[in-house]
């Protein structure tokens, strides 16, 4: 379906490029922050098995896993107050004018750091909703990494007054968090981007885990944010994105 923004620009909806990792069953999920890989296990109780390969009537089966830790989640500013407050309760819209960049990290000592050097001039005179940040190079490998004890690239705070000024309000990086992975609980991305606790932005979003494909182009995009309705600080969720076309 062809949907219109305006008179001069459009999408279609056949088209949209999923940015997430699905939670899968094998040692191909990622996994971060020193979590065990999900569990997906048959219900047994009273006689019934929820497998129809072990001879049951259906497949019901239980699964246990941590949105932060198994791959793509969405995360509100609940992940660093004291009261958990619910990302399915503070997202209220799911389309978001978006760019996606692409961003060599920058080596700092022992660190790699994505910095305003990293992203060039690619945020001038820009205003998006949204923000996607390809970090590089971009390997496959992504998609099913254990990044716990690796030390993986995270954001410089620096970056916080240049997604103030481009009016950002939902963040997603490919990585496991746009903060250092020791960092001593500071979380100073988190914090900063959030303006906790001296003024909650309880409206933005920070998504951790996409993986953006080499078939997606840097440049303009619409966001769906789609996340699963949990009432908890971060959820499972579903980023797609629709290239912006022009009438010719």
């Amino acid at each position: 379906m062809i949907l219109y923004l305006n008179d001069r620009e459009f999408i279609n909806t056949a088209e949209g490029a999923d940015i997430s990792l699905p939670l899968v069953n094998n040692d191909q999920n990622p996994l971060a922050w020193y979590v065990e890989p999900p569990v997906f296990e048959p219900v047994r109780a009273n006689g019934f098995t929820g497998a129809v390969a072990e001879g049951g009537s259906v497949n019901f089966r239980n699964i246990f896993f941590n949105p932060h830790g198994h791959g793509t989640h969405t995360e509100c500013l609940g992940h660093i107050t004291e009261e958990v407050h619910s990302v399915n309760k503070h997202l209220k819209r799911y389309f978001f004018r978006a760019k996606v960049v692409s961003a060599v990290p920058e080596k700092q000592a022992e660190d790699l750091v994505i910095t305003r050097k990293s992203l060039g001039n690619s945020l001038d005179n820009c205003a998006c909703e949204a923000l996607v940040i390809r970090s590089m190079p971009n390997a496959g490998s992504k998609k099913h990494k254990n990044y716990s004890a690796t030390n993986p690239p995270y954001l410089d705070l620096d970056l916080i007054p240049l997604l103030e000024h481009c009016n950002v309000e939902h963040l997603l990086i490919d990585l496991p968090s746009v903060d250092r992975e020791n960092d001593n609980g500071a979380l100073a991305f988190h914090h900063a981007f959030w303006k906790v606790p001296q003024d909650p932005q309880f409206h933005k979003t920070i998504t951790e885990l996409v993986f953006v494909p080499d078939s997606v182009p840097d440049g303009d995009y619409i966001l769906n944010l789609q996340t699963a309705p949990f009432e908890n600080d971060a959820s499972p969720s579903r980023p797609l994105l629709f290239a912006i076309q022009h009438k010719k």
